[in-house]
């Protein structure tokens, strides 16, 4: 899964991530009080898609040169 919920400690309302846990490159993505990491592509796009200030989807576009 691309996208996956990231804990944020309820009493000190912080998150922690292990990045030593996490492979490749990812972007860590917060909206009303929730995050996700979601995993960059190797080779393409990702948008994050907003509406009136809150995180509405998150797409990927990939593709690869033809060499």
């Amino acid at each position: 899964m691309r996208l996956s919920d990231v804990e944020i400690n309820p009493s000190t309302l912080k998150l922690e991530i292990d990045i030593m846990d996490k492979e490749g490159s990812f972007a860590v993505v917060v909206c009303d009080g929730r995050a996700k990491v979601a995993e960059l592509p190797l080779h393409g796009e990702m948008n994050i898609v907003t509406h009136q200030g809150k995180v509405k989807r998150i797409r990927w576009n990939e593709g690869e040169d033809f060499k």
